[in-house]
Formats: C-alpha cells, sequence, structure tokens
C-alpha cells in the first residue's frame, strides 16, 4: 500500500517560525501532522468532490509509458516521516485541519 504524509501549510509556516526561534542551527524538521495517508483514500475524496470515481490500476499497467510518466515514483511509493522529535523539542502541535478533512471542506473545488 502506498501512502502520503501531509501538513497545512499554516501549520509548516509555524514550523518554520518555531524552528528560527528555538531549533539549534543545521537541525532538520519533519512538519509532518496526517503520517500515512493511503494514496486511496486520496484520490477517493478528490474524486467523490469531481463526481469522478476512484479505480484501481494494476501495477503492470501504472508501468507502462504514459501514466505517470516521472512521477511514477512519487505515486507508487511510500515514504514513512514523523514529526515526533519536531513536536517534542519545538512545542509545535498542527492546528488546521488534515489533508482528508481539507479536502472534504471543498475550498479547492470551483461551485459549479
Amino acid at each position: 500500500m502506498n501512502s502520503w504524509n501531509a501538513v497545512h501549510i499554516s501549520d509548516v509556516a509555524s514550523v518554520f517560525r518555531l524552528a528560527l526561534e528555538k531549533g539549534p542551527a543545521g537541525s532538520y524538521w519533519h512538519a509532518v501532522q496526517d503520517e500515512g495517508i493511503p494514496f486511496r483514500e486520496i484520490a477517493e475524496a478528490i474524486g467523490s468532490r469531481l463526481g469522478l470515481p476512484a479505480v484501481s490500476i494494476p501495477l503492470d499497467v501504472l508501468m507502462l509509458p504514459g501514466y505517470f510518466g516521472q512521477f511514477m515514483n512519487l505515486v507508487t511509493g511510500s515514504f514513512p516521516a514523523t514529526s515526533l522529535i519536531t513536536r517534542q523539542a519545538l512545542g509545535w502541535e498542527p492546528a488546521q485541519p488534515n489533508l482528508l478533512a481539507d479536502l472534504d471542506n471543498g475550498h479547492y473545488f470551483s461551485a459549479s
């Protein structure tokens, strides 16, 4: 199963501010709210807002030229990450809606 991490851009801005104020120079921080949302759930959320079905595409078909091109590894991979250290060290907690809730709000999709 492929999964993605996500965080609201306003929460990312908060991490940047905290990192500048509190973080030791040269540190790396992970601004992650949602740790491992299945890609299928993201596709289903977008599809439901657009009135389109989310269908599984077999991997051998995905590998054919033209489907996702250079983005193939992003679409088929999983990239686990956690913000536990960022939260503990900087005292950061996301305040905005998570990705699926934010997509459900509908403001990314034009009213028709």
